[in-house]
């Protein structure tokens, strides 16, 4: 049986094949609305540079860059980076990078987008997370962070499942414990057992408040949804934060 060990997981899951056909539903068009939406809320004149922090396979860095901004994309797995430059687009380059260590260069705009982010098992590399961003910024540089509802989360949360893709029956437990979120992912293939773990630390508005001013940043606006609506505490899906 192939187990993952906690302060690795984000590594050997989104590395892992499997992850990949498990999430072959993300949305192309979804991801091009929420670039569409913030693009515009924000007025990004075109040439901006852009970084797509924990890009995965490329979805809005390659949109971004169809667009005509100078775009990076830097994600941990090296496996995401590589299919990332597989649908290259644009002015676009990828690399792989720890969010949590110094960018190697800056940018106007930082986006952290489908939660992306809350990884890690100390809230301390949240902050150097955020230090990092604040450092790649240029001086009036804005970033901008995409992170799940945990109110809503907690309200509408499917305890289990199981999705059958390709071939695969994915078995799927969720759970909210000890200020994470867990997500456990067990299926068969050729006869292997093979069990994953993804797990994302459990923030609310409050959390992001406390870790910006840390980082010495500044909260700017906040909405519920990719259509930049309100966010409302408990009915909003998503909490999404600009800030410089």
């Amino acid at each position: 049986m192939h187990k993952d060990t906690p302060n690795e997981w984000f590594e050997s899951w989104f590395d892992s094949p499997y992850y990949h056909i498990l999430y072959q539903h993300r949305d192309e068009q979804e991801a091009q609305f929420v670039i569409d939406q913030l693009t515009s809320y924000l007025n990004i004149p075109i040439g901006s540079t852009i970084l797509d922090l924990a890009c995965g396979k490329g979805r809005h860095a390659n949109y971004l860059a169809t667009l005509g901004f100078d775009v990076a994309g830097y994600d941990l797995s090296k496996n995401n980076i590589a299919l990332a430059k597989e649908n290259q687009k644009g002015k676009v380059h990828f690399l792989v990078h720890d969010m949590r260590e110094k960018f190697p260069e800056k940018f106007d705009v930082i986006f952290n987008l489908f939660t992306s982010f809350g990884y890690f098992d100390c809230k301390d590399d949240n902050v150097k997370t955020l230090q990092a961003i604040k450092e790649s910024l240029t001086e009036n540089g804005i970033a901008v962070i995409d992170f799940l509802n945990l109110n809503f989360v907690k309200e509408n949360l499917v305890p289990s499942e199981s999705i059958t893709l390709d071939g695969i029956t994915f078995s799927i437990i969720r759970r909210i414990d000890n200020d994470f979120i867990y997500k456990d992912i067990r299926f068969e293939v050729d006869g292997k057992n093979h069990h994953f773990t993804e797990k994302v630390q459990a923030l609310g508005l409050a959390d992001f408040e406390e870790m910006l001013e840390k980082a010495g940043l500044y909260l700017l606006e906040v909405f519920g949804d990719y259509k930049l609506t309100k966010f409302d505490q408990q009915k909003s899906e998503r909490l999404i934060l600009i800030f410089q």
